[in-house]
């Protein structure tokens, strides 16, 4: 088995055609499309530039995908991100069944706070946060058998408890996790 990473910066409008020159001659067996980036504070005070930005990175880099937790329910403090992330689950459960017959099994995986530059750039304070080895195992043993998965202890503990609530209670709920976990 061969790995290749494949370095293109997903903002940019040339970034597909790079990514296609890297990848022409191979045959691709996995692809892990794990490239996103986040913001956090009020949507009114975005900066307009930064967030364009992420919708083409989150946009671009979901076939398949890694999606958030954030792509479950409305974010406020960080609403353009987790729209993002929802189009980028909504996209990978539709593939999931559209591609099946051709053999391509299409995975959404939804951590949880995750130890990487995201926090960094979205002006967060991560608390309790996984390391990304932590979920890549799991990961790729879903595979195949799933369309999402939500790896972490505490990451399924809180998405499968927030289910049974209408979307305007996680919403609110939400709402003060982000207010806690907001820099500014």
């Amino acid at each position: 088995m061969q790995v290749q990473a494949i370095d293109a910066d997903l903002a940019q409008e040339t970034s597909l055609e790079a990514i296609d020159a890297a990848t022409v001659d191979l045959e691709v067996g996995l692809l892990v499309a794990s490239a996103g980036f986040g913001s956090s504070g009020p949507f009114l005070e975005a900066d307009l530039a930064s967030d364009t930005e992420m919708l083409m990175v989150n946009g671009r880099c979901c076939r398949p995908a890694t999606t958030s937790a954030a792509a479950f329910q409305g974010m406020p403090y960080a609403a353009h991100y987790a729209a993002t992330k929802t189009y980028v689950q909504s996209l990978a459960e539709a593939l999931q069944v559209e591609l099946q017959g051709d053999g391509v099994a299409v995975l959404a995986a939804a951590p949880g706070s995750t130890h990487s530059g995201l926090a960094a750039r979205a002006g967060m304070r991560l608390g309790a946060a996984m390391d990304p080895e932590a979920f890549a195992q799991p990961i790729l043993d879903a595979v195949g058998y799933q369309a999402t998965i939500v790896p972490g202890f505490l990451s399924r503990f809180l998405s499968s408890s927030l289910v049974p609530l209408p979307r305007w209670v996680r919403v609110r709920i939400t709402v003060k996790v982000m207010q806690g976990m907001a820099i500014r």
